[in-house]
């Protein structure tokens, strides 16, 4: 009897052991570098090729209405991690880190009994805050196998962070200059057009590697208890490419994600949500209440509870709306090339942006997009052309404020600040952006000059430039 009991009792802990962790799902974030949401074929580029994307497309949500924070690497992805905004978290610069103590989903999953992983490029720190496993190599996927197939009863999380499409653009097939097209935001001219081609290839490279993560998921039977979420990072490193500015080409973020059994396939929502919501929803999906969290980085308020909130209610289709607003920054200080501080600040709704640029009195300068090509043959085609002389004049100086209705002006070409018929949607957007402000505890122009003091090596938030084939240019780290 005593033998019978033992075998009864130990073949009902595994029972309950693999229940427990076939009812948690896997989680598996996929992250493009530099890369502006338009340039996708799902998306509806005319010329980048993206057949693995737009597979995973059809069998997803598409979540239109996603933005993220902040328009540098850095920042960005401490964000995605933490739920917490920049400069609440102390993450605001690139290459920066949050406070010491501030939790992150790879701590509150691994602490729920995952084990958890990032690949490739960390930007992140410090370490005792984002306790992932470290693998190298993008392009690698042995490492991959060996981590997601490593025990068949425990759930894991993985980031899958690649380097592509960030420059140099050395990767990928190739594309014809002459017949791709060339964006209104952009001036069409050879230089931009060959630029744009290479840009192009790393964007196909970086959706062969979406498609033989599908394949290891498939491969080894976890299609349909993984949680897959694709996004697009931010903008593009060319002049208006969105990298580098509040624009919808910067904070505009192409996500899809795919939960079989759970959310509907080919579907979309163009709910107001940010990457700060995915922490809550993903300790939600895995059956932890997010509200109940201390995220260990208290806002202006005391608060210790996430900025962002779990979008789990859309995913099911039980809503399509979220949030009623977005918000962003964008700090240049630490930035390669910076001369100066030009701080930046933004919140949208469905249909307006309202800007505001903290010293419009200075000019904007950085290392990435106003230096080198395309920008110099853009100078120079300027001397006969008025409108190019003018968009390039922009790039350097911005007034105080920007208001754009962006569902007649997609491309934020027209500045409205100064229109009289939007004074009351000015003034609310002005209002909202005013509390988020207080709530993270931004002091403006204060804040930006501390920023320095959010970077460093000892984070590990400037990680050696990743493996990225044979004869292949290593990326810089941005």
């Amino acid at each position: 009897m005593n033998c019978l009991l033992i075998l009864t009792v130990l073949l009902s802990v595994l029972w309950s052991s693999s229940s427990a962790g076939e009812s948690k799902p896997n989680f598996l974030i996929i992250i493009a570098d530099d890369l502006c949401w338009r340039d996708l074929g799902y998306e509806g580029s005319p010329d980048v090729k993206t057949p693995n994307l737009d597979k995973l497309r059809s069998e997803s949500m598409h979540l239109k209405g996603m933005f993220n924070p902040a328009t540098s690497c850095s920042p960005t992805r401490h964000s995605l991690y933490t739920g917490l905004y920049p400069i609440r978290s102390g993450a605001y610069p690139n290459h920066t880190r949050v406070y010491d103590g501030t939790k992150s989903l790879f701590t509150h999953l691994n602490t729920a009994g995952y084990r958890v992983a990032l690949q490739n490029k960390t930007h992140v720190g410090p370490p005792a805050s984002f306790p992932f496993e470290h693998m190298d190599g993008a392009d690698d996927l042995t490492v991959t196998t060996a981590f997601v197939t490593r025990d068949a009863v425990q759930p894991w999380f993985m980031v899958f962070a690649s380097n592509d499409p960030h420059s140099p653009w050395t990767r990928g097939p190739k594309y014809d200059p002459a017949k791709i097209t060339v964006p209104p935001y952009l001036h069409d001219n050879a230089i931009t057009r060959d630029a744009l081609a290479k840009y192009f290839g790393e964007i196909s490279k970086l959706d062969e590697q979406v498609g033989a993560l599908m394949k290891l998921l498939a491969d080894t039977n976890q299609s349909e208890n993984t949680v897959v979420l694709f996004v697009s990072e931010q903008g593009s490193s060319f002049p208006y490419g969105g990298k580098w500015s509040v624009y919808d080409n910067g904070i505009h973020s192409s996500a899809i994600l795919r939960w079989p059994g759970k959310v509907k396939p080919g579907s979309s929502t163009s709910a107001l949500m940010q990457y700060v919501d995915v922490t809550p929803t993903f300790l939600a999906a895995a059956g932890i209440d997010p509200t109940k969290i201390d995220v260990g980085c208290p806002d202006a308020s005391g608060a210790t509870g996430f900025d962002g909130r779990s979008f789990l209610p859309v995913l099911l289709g039980e809503t399509d709306t979220h949030r009623d607003h977005i918000f962003a920054q964008h700090t240049t200080i630490g930035t390669n090339g910076a001369i100066g501080p030009y701080p930046m600040r933004a919140v949208r709704d469905t249909r307006y942006k309202l800007i505001r640029n903290l010293t419009p009195d200075l000019t904007y300068t950085i290392g990435g997009i106003h230096k080198g090509e395309p920008l110099d043959s853009w100078k120079a085609d300027a001397a006969q052309d008025y409108q190019l002389a003018e968009r390039v004049k922009w790039l350097f100086n911005r007034p105080v404020e920007e208001l754009y209705d962006l569902q007649a002006d997609p491309y934020e070409f027209k500045n409205l600040a100064a229109d009289p018929a939007l004074v009351e949607i000015k003034a609310k957007l002005q209002k909202e952006l005013d509390a988020w402000i207080i709530q993270q505890g931004d002091q403006g122009l204060e804040t930006e000059k501390l920023a320095n003091t959010r970077q460093g090596k000892s984070d590990e938030s400037e990680p050696k430039a990743p493996k990225k084939g044979k004869g292949k240019s290593k990326k810089k780290v941005e």
